[in-house]
């Protein structure tokens, strides 16, 4: 495998698990536990909240721009490629629609306006559900990948020399 080739494979296989290790680290641990801290109130627990989830929608949205371009660069099989459009397609869900929602439900929270019910955050549990279960699955399946596109190229190249 070039060392270019290598590199990208390396930067897909990267951003897949630290996108997923961020997902899993702030949406189901610190998330939930930031309202059993001692004086954590919910308007200060909505109002930390808003800051993390702005930054991991940043983040996210980097790291999958990492990884999509990455894909492409070393021209992924069908299946990883299907699996990275639909991380794309839930993270773009999110990003123009869930969290612009649930950011003014928050605000209405914040400025004392009690907001009615809403399925908003268990939709948005689901994707995460969704979309940490398919970054693990997809970042292993590109791992295997790579490793598999090294074998074979180590031993094209062995065969190559053999014949010479």
């Amino acid at each position: 495998m070039s060392r270019s080739l290598a590199t990208g494979s390396l930067l897909l296989v990267l951003a897949l698990f630290v996108w997923a290790g961020m997902v899993g680290g702030i949406s189901f641990l610190e998330a939930p536990l930031k309202f059993t801290a001692p004086h954590i109130t919910v308007p200060l627990g909505l109002g930390i909240g808003r800051i993390v989830f702005a930054a991991l929608n940043k983040a996210e949205l980097l790291l999958a721009a990492v990884a999509v371009g990455s894909a492409v660069y070393v021209r992924v099989p069908a299946h990883l490629a299907g699996a990275l459009g639909l991380l794309s397609s839930i993270l773009l869900l999110q990003t123009f629609w869930l969290l612009p929602a649930l950011d003014v439900r928050a605000l209405a929270l914040l400025a004392g306006r009690p907001a009615p019910p809403s399925s908003l955050h268990m939709v948005y549990i689901g994707l995460e559900v969704v979309k940490l279960l398919t970054l693990l699955l997809t970042g292993s399946w590109a791992f295997r990948w790579t490793l598999q596109a090294a074998r074979e190229q180590s031993l094209n190249r062995r065969a190559g020399q053999l014949a010479a």
